[in-house]
């Protein structure tokens, strides 16, 4: 049966991306971004699909490309637009779907909505969190609202390896952690695919 997941940060620029691209190469699974805000010529979906070399996977379109690099809610508008939850309509696949968010869970839409409000309740939640100082909160922050809304969560820690923090976070939160996506000297097709092996088992065992 397909799964869908959704991959959150606890901040912006942690490596939802990259992570997003080991998971969409493990699973063979479809990718969907909803809302882009800046990078049009090389969107996340571009980045994404460059360094999947599955043939499975489909690249769905943003609901929302929007063209300046802001908080969706400012970027829509500049663009004269309102961004509108119903016209965020989840792509119809048979296949697993990963689906990124943008910065964190309540960086809003508009005057009312946040990313959070796209969660929908059948989707896996993926926490990517990466040291740095204040992560701790906000890594708490983040599992903690999800775990009160029902969500099934866990954990992947992004860059260079912090113990002690990692620790606190596994203990006081009590959700699985997948595991690291180190600091590598670049992302190519390869690298994407040794992670993608490496995560594959850890996908089930966190979402059975």
């Amino acid at each position: 049966m397909s799964k869908k997941y959704f991959i959150t940060g606890i901040s912006t620029e942690v490596g939802k991306t990259i992570a997003s691209a080991i998971f969409v190469e493990a699973l063979e699974a479809d990718y969907w971004k909803p809302i882009q805000s800046g990078d049009l010529e090389f969107s996340d979906t571009d980045k994404v699909k460059a360094l999947v070399s599955n043939s499975m996977s489909v690249f769905h379109s943003n609901s929302y490309a929007l063209n300046t690099p802001m908080s969706p809610h400012a970027s829509a508008e500049i663009d004269g637009v309102q961004i509108d939850l119903k016209q965020i309509k989840e792509p119809t696949t048979e296949n697993h779907l990963v689906i990124e968010g943008a910065g964190g869970l309540l960086v809003p839409l508009n005057e009312k909505d946040t990313i959070l409000d796209v969660i929908q309740p059948d989707y896996k939640v993926i926490v990517v969190s990466r040291h740095y100082l204040g992560s701790i909160n906000h890594t708490l922050l983040t599992v903690n609202l999800l775990k009160e809304k029902g969500f099934d969560v866990s954990i992947v820690f992004s860059g260079d390896e912090h113990p002690t923090t990692e620790s606190i976070i596994e203990k006081m939160t009590g959700v699985p952690v997948m595991g690291r996506i180190d600091n590598e000297p670049y992302f190519d097709q390869n690298v994407i695919k040794e992670y993608a092996e490496r995560f594959k088992e850890k996908l089930e065992l966190s979402f059975p």
